[in-house]
């Protein structure tokens, strides 16, 4: 993977918390996410479910790009040991 490539999934798992964090608070403060009787909406369960998702993936997807930096950082280490 080049380091290009892992610093953008990098970005993207960040990228993905950050929108995400918002969505959820606003998902909380809105109308439409609580019934009368206080319950939450199938409006709210969808919409959480859907960002509890985004995290799951957004979180897989950092990862693997901040695996990529450190493979690369390690790469560079050992060529120029073995230089």
């Amino acid at each position: 993977m080049s380091r290009r490539v892992a610093l953008f999934l990098l970005a993207f798992g960040a990228w993905s918390w950050i929108i995400w964090i918002t969505f959820v608070k606003n998902l909380w403060g809105s109308d439409n996410s609580w019934a009368p009787d206080g319950s939450p909406t199938a409006f709210f369960v969808v919409h959480l479910v859907l960002a509890i998702v985004s995290f799951v993936l957004g979180t897989i997807i950092g990862v693997i790009g901040w695996r990529g930096l450190k493979a690369k950082r390690k790469e560079k280490t050992t060529e120029k040991v073995d230089a």
